[in-house]
């Protein structure tokens, strides 16, 4: 693969944890800065989580939309500059998501006043371009504003179940509400790629996620409810999940439904060719989060209490990659292959080159086997101290046993070197050509600031960092180490 041609340093950060307004970061001043801050260190690559609208969870895992951007990552001030917008300030203690619907919506009236031919030619143009996506999801955005923010299925059987003559209906009525869900994510998409040419102008890729499975309550599967497992009312019928692993001894049920791929193949996987060409459009490079769903995943009865009673049914396998590699040439995705992962699991991962990933937290449990000990590295890979699912490193060390503290110290010659500075060094020393560090750990911050705990429904996704928080000796050191283990790009 082109991108892993050579030996590259990373940073993981949602654009959420980004400082600035209240609520969450967005895509203005601070991204900029922040890609300043990663060139400066010579760090080629920003890796994110997946940036669709999320449900009240925040979780960017469970999306409505696998092709819209979240709104909420909108910079108003952004628009406040073009001339859109009077005031972008959110008021701290309100309801900021009521007010960041009050400043769009503001910006859509000031985009139709004041905006020139150009901006008005490049909005119909993107309306038109994504049309087959864009129409359904600004019209189930509108719908669900309508009925109070509920899930589609529990709307009017007539609308709930696409009755054409009712859609017509709503979409006159609903059509202010759907020219500004159209309207917002033009601005999205607008202020991404505008974001990532500047990235890449500073030669920095950017790096996305994508969610193997799409949220019950979702645009897509309002849409399109034959390629997935629920009935014509919408109710499950068996739900996504894995069996009990390192993160839960009950496993996870994340509900999600189940594709039919029966009939996804049979349609030559026009959705999925969709989707990927979604992603390609916005990132130099995409992480398929659960590789292990498309060789075998795990079905878990839609009325079951948790998902040890699951069974692991076969994925679509070669057929689905030997059909994108045909449609799109060298496959510039990494897979997400943790968790229980078999020897089928790994020859259709190298089958189509792909690359795996190694995570340092997981390398210690006492055998010289393990996969994720830096001795048992692949060059064509990906390594991280952890992931936006793991605790920092910090947090994580501390929380070990002496013993287990003893074991991660003597596999590194007895190294006094704090954590997490011997994980991240470890990480970059590493022969895999992509070494991904969590800004956590950059910052060296405990356990108190990790991003999710898997399986925990509360406080999740929420965690911001501020700038007062980087120290020059952790920039300098950053530098340093990039330059020791060859991982500067340009």
């Amino acid at each position: 693969m082109e991108l892993f041609a050579q030996r590259r340093a990373g940073v993981l950060l949602h654009p959420t944890s980004l400082p600035g307004p209240p609520g969450n970061g967005d895509l203005g001043q601070e991204a900029y800065n922040f890609v300043d801050f990663l060139a400066a260190c010579g760090v080629g690559l920003w890796q994110t989580l997946p940036l669709g609208p999320t449900h009240e969870d925040g979780s960017p895992y469970q999306c409505t939309s696998v092709h819209a951007g979240d709104s909420r990552l909108i910079s108003l001030q952004a628009l406040v500059d073009l001339g859109w917008l009077d005031h972008a300030a959110l008021e701290p203690g309100q309801d900021l998501e009521a007010q960041r619907h009050e400043r769009l919506a503001a910006a859509w009236s000031g985009f139709q006043r004041q905006a020139d031919d150009e901006d008005r030619r490049a909005f119909k143009r993107f309306v038109r371009e994504h049309s087959r996506w864009l129409e359904d999801f600004a019209l189930y955005q509108a719908l669900r504003g309508a009925h109070g923010g509920q899930a589609w299925y529990t709307w009017p059987q007539p609308l709930c179940e696409r009755d054409r003559e009712a859609l017509d209906i709503e979409r006159k009525r609903l059509s202010e509400a759907l020219a500004q869900a159209r309207f917002e994510q033009y601005l999205f998409y607008r202020q991404w790629k505008q974001l990532r040419r500047y990235a890449n102008e500073q030669g920095i890729l950017l790096f996305g996620d994508i969610p193997i499975f799409v949220a019950h309550d979702s645009a897509d599967v309002w849409a399109h409810r034959e390629w997935f497992s629920v009935d014509e009312q919408g109710r499950l019928q068996v739900v996504a999940g894995v069996p009990p692993d390192y993160f839960s001894a009950t496993g996870q049920r994340w509900g999600n439904p189940h594709y039919r791929w029966d009939a996804l193949k049979q349609d030559g996987f026009g959705w999925w060719l969709e989707r990927i060409r979604s992603q390609m459009e916005m990132f130099d490079l995409v992480r398929i989060d659960h590789f292990r769903g498309f060789e075998a995943y795990w079905e878990i009865d839609a009325d079951a209490a948790t998902a040890i009673d699951g069974r692991w049914v076969k994925g679509p396998g070669d057929s689905f990659f030997e059909v994108l590699r045909q449609v799109f040439g060298e496959l510039p995705l990494v897979a997400e292959d943790l968790g229980v992962i078999t020897p089928q699991v790994t020859a259709l991962r190298k089958a189509f080159g792909l690359p795996g990933m190694k995570i340092l937290q997981f390398a210690f449990d006492g055998s010289p086997q393990n996969p994720y000990l830096p001795h048992n590295h692949e060059e064509l890979g990906v390594v991280y101290t952890g992931t936006h699912d793991n605790n920092t490193t910090l947090g994580w060390y501390q929380e070990l046993s002496e013993e287990e503290r003893a074991r991660v110290r003597h596999y590194f010659g007895d190294s006094q070197e704090p954590m997490p500075a011997l994980l991240m060094r470890a990480a970059l020393a590493s022969v895999a050509r992509l070494a991904v560090i969590p800004l956590q750990d950059v910052l060296e911050l405990d356990g108190a600031h990790r991003m999710n705990v898997p399986g925990v429904a509360d406080n999740n996704w929420r965690w911001r960092f501020q700038w007062e928080q980087l120290q020059e000796h952790q920039q300098q050191r950053l530098r340093e180490w990039i330059d020791l283990y060859g991982r500067r790009c340009g």
